[in-house]
Parts: structure tokens; sequence; C-alpha cells
């Protein structure tokens, strides 16, 4: 069945729930691009065959459709109430929660805490959000605070998006090292939390982050012809999610059918969606 997004006031007044108990109040030692991955825990690790749907935005009935028979649902952390991430694990299903690791929205409800020498140049297409200093321990806590708020509304894991400040025009001087440092950072404290994480996108550094993560969630290997770089991913035993968005993926029924071969060639869980990922269409390459 489809059910209603509605909004949840889970944040504290300022816009930003405290950090964890876990979480140290000096992350110094921990913000390393030398700092070994977090592999002993318990957290979901989803197995390399786990289908996947992806809904970022409402549909056209303001609704997120939860009638797919996937195993995983990507959803937004901020947007989707309690009830929904609660149903969606009753059915079985792994939750994640998307959210921007390394942008600011200013439409997010602690846009407030970040500060103005943090906020960097506009992201490509997106006018209102901006590349954040990621070096910012500022940054670094607010980062915490939203990992802390996936695991009070349920969330299994997180899909922490925009990590590949350091080679985007961002304002910052931001370098591979410092880039390191911050996804290794993301991905040791969401293990600190209990949760799985996804690597998004950042192909050029996936030999280096591949042990760090439980998947990888990518956008439009095949229409650049970069998925073989994903293969480190597959070797270890780690899904890989992957959204497609090109016009003759969408519109050409031979171009799909070839582009699902080379999906399953590859061990590549591919969809063709739409760009504003509303559930206006899904082309799924898997049965």
């Amino acid at each position: 069945m489809l059910t209603t997004i509605t909004s949840v006031a889970l944040l504290s007044a300022s816009g930003c729930v405290p950090p964890s108990s876990d979480a140290p109040e000096d992350d110094s030692n921990i913000f390393d691009p030398d700092a070994p991955p977090m592999t002993e825990g318990d957290w979901v690790r989803p197995p390399a065959d786990t289908t996947w749907q992806w809904q970022l935005q409402p549909n056209a009935v303001g609704e997120i459709n939860t009638t797919y028979d996937v195993e995983l649902y990507d959803i937004d952390l901020f947007d989707v109430p309690t009830s929904l991430v609660a149903q969606l694990k009753s059915e079985g299903r792994i939750v994640i929660a998307y959210f921007s690791a390394g942008t600011f929205e200013d439409f997010r409800s602690d846009a407030d805490q970040f500060l103005p020498a943090e906020i960097g140049t506009p992201l490509g297409d997106f006018p209102d959000e901006r590349w954040l200093d990621i070096r910012s321990a500022n940054v670094r806590r607010i980062m915490q605070a939203r990992l802390d708020l996936a695991v009070e509304k349920g969330f299994d894991g997180v899909e922490p998006d925009n990590v590949t400040g350091f080679s985007n025009e961002t304002g910052f001087d931001l370098t591979a090292e410092d880039q390191l440092a911050f996804n290794r950072f993301i991905a040791n404290e969401s293990h600190r939390r209990g949760l799985a994480v996804g690597l998004k996108n950042d192909l050029e550094q996936i030999p280096q982050l591949v042990d760090y993560f439980d998947f990888a969630v990518n956008e439009q290997c095949h229409e650049f012809d970069e998925c073989e770089t994903n293969e480190p991913f597959i070797v270890d035993g780690k899904p890989v999610f992957n959204a497609e968005y090109a016009d003759p993926f969408v519109n050409d029924v031979d171009e799909r059918a070839n582009l699902c071969q080379t999906a399953s060639d590859r061990g590549i869980h591919t969809l063709v969606l739409p760009i504003d990922l509303d559930d206006a269409f899904r082309f799924s390459c898997e049965p």
C-alpha cells in the first residue's frame, strides 16, 4: 500500500539532536585519513544480492510507494516519519536513511547550526545546496547528530551523499586526504552507532574506502562507462546499487535491455529512475 509522508518533530528546538553517548566530545582522534575501519559490531550487512528501491521525494499524490517487492528501501532521513520506517521494517525490509553529508541545504531543520565560514559554493544544478568545509569540527558534530537521528527514527543504515568535495569546486582547498578522513569518519561513526553505511559515488577513492563501507550507491556509472570501478565492492560480496537517468534508458526498450544485461553481467543492482527520485516511473533491471 502507499503510505503518506507526514512531518515529524524529532529535532530539538535548535534543529539538532545531541550527539549520542557513544560519540566522543573531542573527535580529533578519529578524524584521521589513516583511521582503521570499524569492522566488528552489530549492524545490518546487506547481502550482495539485495534488491532495492530509492525514493527521496513524495510522488504525485504526496506519498512514498511501499509496494515494491524489494529487500531494501533508501528514503530521506528528515522527511520520512518514524511510522513509515517502522512499517517497512515490520515487512522485513532494510531501511536506509539518505542525508547530505557534504553539502549545506537551507531547507533542512538543522541548517542554522552551520557557520557561514563553513558554507561554500553552490552545487552544480542545485542552487539551494552548497558545499561544506568537511574539515570543520562543527560540521562533523552536525553529521554525528544526523546519525543519531537515524538511530532515533529506527533506520538500519545511512546513505551519506556528496562526499566528493575534493574533486569539485567547493570554495575550499579540500584535498583527497581531507576527503578520506571525512568519509572514514562518517563510516566509523555510523558503525559506532550500529548503522550500516553506503559509499555514495566517490569512485576514485573506492580502493581506499571499500573496507569501511557496507554497500555502494552509484549514479550513472553505465551512462559514463564507469561501472568497473565498483568492482572492489562486488569482489568483497557487498551490493552495488545504481541509478540511471538518461533518456535512452527511459524511452528506448532496446537500450534499456542492453543496460540491464550489462548490469546483470557485472552484478550491479540497476534502476532507471526519474532524476527527482519521486517515483514518477521505475524500471528495474532485476525480476
